[in-house]
């Protein structure tokens, strides 16, 4: 099985700011990438789209070098960003007269598909529709012109949570052809644990970790115990810690050993934002 995505040594500087990633994406999953604003996540996904320029490295899309093989590379990408860019006095019915243009493979039954599924008006100006409505018609293009890979930037923000896990069922669906793969990067981490296979954890432009979603769900750990017993504590079982007004909160990677080697404190699972919130609040 060949690589969705393939960085080796990319670096992007701006003033007060250095991105400096190596990193592989196999195909057949989805991978999450969380990091608080400003950890380099946008800036990661526009130099995988070639929409910047990097300092140095080499980035390939499913073996194909995204610079010197561009045009053949972006056929097989969808594309949802932060951002929406379409211009606002546009319909759909003009994006997909757009599309057409652009994409060998763009398939016009399937966009007006997704059009009604997502109870979208193709004659309706996008400055017209709510933010969520955006949105839909973002991922209703992303999917027309049956791409093998998504890159996704925050593709359920300003959906409402019935919708939200309708996107999520669209995307767990496009991910059961073993070619597809997923590469969303969201906020919303509740979405990625419903999802994801593997979580990617970008700050300060690095990557700090990289593994299965399941590795951290089950083995993972917060354990939470008083200042006397924090005291006695295996250093070598902190990855991280933070002080609270009543208790220390410890992140641990071992959740099994640590339930019967400290019989005396709570060690619950860890969710995704717990591992955030420790990893870069926290003391490591």
């Amino acid at each position: 099985m060949r690589n969705a995505i393939e960085i080796r040594d990319l670096q992007k500087s701006y003033d007060g700011f250095n991105l400096n990633v190596s990193l592989t994406i196999p195909e057949g999953i989805i991978t999450g990438l969380i990091g608080e604003n400003g950890a380099g996540k946008t800036t990661l996904i526009k130099l995988i789209l070639n929409i910047i320029k990097r300092n140095s490295g080499v980035i390939k899309i499913r073996g194909l070098d995204n610079i010197k093989e561009e045009d053949l590379a972006k056929e097989d990408i969808g594309v949802v960003l932060d951002n929406m860019f379409f211009p606002e006095l546009l319909n759909c019915n003009d994006i997909n007269k757009i599309m057409k243009g652009i994409y060998k493979n763009w398939d016009s039954e399937l966009f007006y598909k997704y059009l009604k599924d997502f109870d979208l008006n193709p004659n309706k100006a996008i400055k017209d529709n709510s933010k969520g409505m955006r949105k839909k018609i973002e991922i209703a293009t992303a999917l027309a012109h049956k791409p093998k890979l998504l890159i996704l930037d925050e593709p359920t923000s300003g959906l409402d949570p019935v919708v939200r896990s309708e996107v999520l069922d669209i995307f767990l669906a496009f991910i059961q052809e073993e070619d597809h793969s997923i590469l969303l990067s969201t906020h919303i981490t509740s979405d990625l644990e419903h999802v994801a296979d593997r979580i990617i954890f970008m700050d300060d432009g690095r990557k700090i970790l990289d593994c299965p979603r399941d590795e951290i769900t089950d083995n993972y750990g917060v354990l939470k115990c008083d200042s006397d017993y924090f005291k006695q504590l295996d250093k070598d079982d902190i990855l991280a810690y933070r002080k609270n007004k009543y208790n220390y909160e410890v992140l641990i990677n071992d959740r099994g050993r640590a339930l019967k080697k400290y019989e005396g404190c709570v060690v619950d699972k860890v969710s995704l934002d717990d591992l955030m919130v420790l990893m870069l609040k926290g003391v490591r």
